[in-house]
């Protein structure tokens, strides 16, 4: 894992676990759909099952934890992976507690709910999370301090044009 990690970048990884588990969700909800017409497609749901966890292991299951310890420096990096981890399992308890009944109000739909929030997490990562692969600290900082001065100057623009046109 921490070979193909430093070959294939975090973020790129991070990207492609992501779109396969989307990929995946939708499969097994259409496999679930399905399932009543054609008795073949639980070997589908089955398929998508395994690829879903494969993706996971590949990149939101283990990316997430190389992304925040390389986003903060010495001094705050305990505390964002505090933060991390309790986020992680807290949604984890989330899940794992309310995945029945989500399932029995949504029924075969339901991983079209992770599908939408996987397509959420696919595009905010693909706005936001900068690749760190072979990158310091003060590199990673220095694209945030890019992108955050670029915006505020992008909004003193809009203002400025504002500000003329009245």
């Amino acid at each position: 894992q921490v070979f193909l990690v430093e070959k294939a970048g975090r973020r790129s990884l991070f990207l492609a676990g992501l779109m396969g588990m989307l990929i995946s969700a939708v499969v097994m909800t259409v496999g679930l759909v399905l399932l009543s017409q054609f008795a073949w497609m639980s070997y589908v749901s089955m398929v998508a099952i395994f690829l879903f966890v494969i993706f996971f292991e590949v990149g939101p299951g283990p990316i997430p934890w190389f992304i925040v310890a390389e986003l903060f420096s010495q001094g705050p990096r305990p505390a964002a992976i505090a933060v991390a981890g309790f986020c992680n399992w807290a949604c984890n308890f989330i899940v794992g507690m309310c995945f029945q009944y989500i399932a029995d109000l949504c029924g075969p739909y339901v991983f079209a709910i992770f599908a939408g929030l996987l397509l959420i997490f696919f595009l905010f990562a693909y706005f936001k999370v900068p690749e760190t692969k072979g990158k310091s600290f003060e590199e990673i900082a220095a694209v945030f301090r890019r992108k955050k001065l670029s915006a505020k100057a992008t909004t003193e623009l809009q203002d400025l044009r504002r500000s003329e046109e009245a």
